[in-house]
């Protein structure tokens, strides 16, 4: 009796060590997956971690290639300037339109050197300077000369061309150069540099301002004015194409061209300023501007 008790008494403290031994197991299986599945969800959130910042960077790259090659490159201009920019029917320019002249090649060697597409906007000569302050515009290739009052507003490349003032009468006239022109009626291209030094010289009131050099030409022709003070060789143009007309020999000022951006981007214009460079030292900016101005 007694070794039965005893036998039953050993079988009851072995079944509550048991139960005690399999309890702390399952504690400690609960805790070591608990365990497990934090590491999981940590490594999980570091590697997404990891993906976004990849991603972000991939993006960030993908834009600066964007804004160093491929796109376009916009190019404001005037297109009444000839040989500088003008419509030539016959012609294709660089950016597949008909305007073509030494600022469009130029204006396309650069695009083709940034890996851009050139696009040509052909706007009003005194509006092209709010085109490229507003962004609409990367730059500005005219026959822009660099004035004080422009480097106000916007940045210049290097100088590419040098350039002459000149005066256009009629053929009959009696202006024999600058100091006769003291009284006289003066037919300009409104914003260009003609029309601010001849306001400076001779005041407000003589000075007639019209959208186009040839519009002023035109007017001389009519006896609306008696003189045109546009660039030496758009006014050899004019001269060239009306016989009634000569150009004054003694020039009315000397001026240089430069290239326009909008202020502060340094990093279009030092690109720019390269490439000037560039074409000066192969002579491609010489062929380039004696395709369209020939030694006399």
């Amino acid at each position: 009796m007694k070794k039965r008790f005893l036998t039953a008494a050993m079988a009851a403290l072995c079944a509550i060590s048991l139960a005690a031994c399999s309890g702390g197991s399952a504690e400690t299986t609960a805790a070591d997956t608990t365990a497990a599945e934090a590491a999981d969800t940590t490594a999980a959130e570091a590697e997404d971690t990891t993906a976004a910042e990849d991603a972000a960077e991939a993006e960030t790259e993908a834009e600066a290639e964007e804004n160093t090659e491929g796109g376009t490159l916009i190019m404001a201009t005037n297109a009444e300037f000839p040989p500088y920019e003008y419509h030539d029917s016959s012609q294709t320019g660089p950016d597949g339109t008909d305007i073509v002249g030494i600022d469009a090649e130029i204006a396309g060697a650069i695009a083709e050197k940034l890996g851009k597409e050139l696009v040509i906007e052909d706007i009003a000569f005194d509006s092209l300077i709010p085109e490229l302050q507003s962004g609409k515009a990367d730059l500005v290739a005219a026959g822009m000369t660099v004035t004080e009052d422009r480097l106000v507003n916007v940045d210049f490349s290097d100088t590419y061309a040098t350039a002459v003032q000149s005066i256009i009468v009629t053929s009959d006239s009696e202006i024999a150069g600058p100091d006769d022109l003291a009284g006289k009626k003066i037919g300009v291209q409104q914003g260009t540099t003609g029309d601010l030094y001849a306001t400076d010289d001779f005041g407000d009131e003589n000075i007639d301002r019209y959208p186009k050099g040839v519009d002023a030409v035109q007017a001389l022709i009519q006896g609306k004015v008696d003189a045109v003070i546009i660039d030496n060789e758009p006014a050899k143009v004019f001269v060239g194409d009306n016989d009634n007309l000569k150009l004054l020999d003694t020039a009315y000022a000397e001026e240089e061209y430069a290239i326009a951006v909008k202020k502060g981007n340094t990093e279009l214009l030092d690109q720019i300023n390269s490439v000037i460079q560039e074409l000066k030292d192969s002579g491609e900016m010489d062929e380039i501007i004696g395709k369209y101005i020939t030694a006399e």
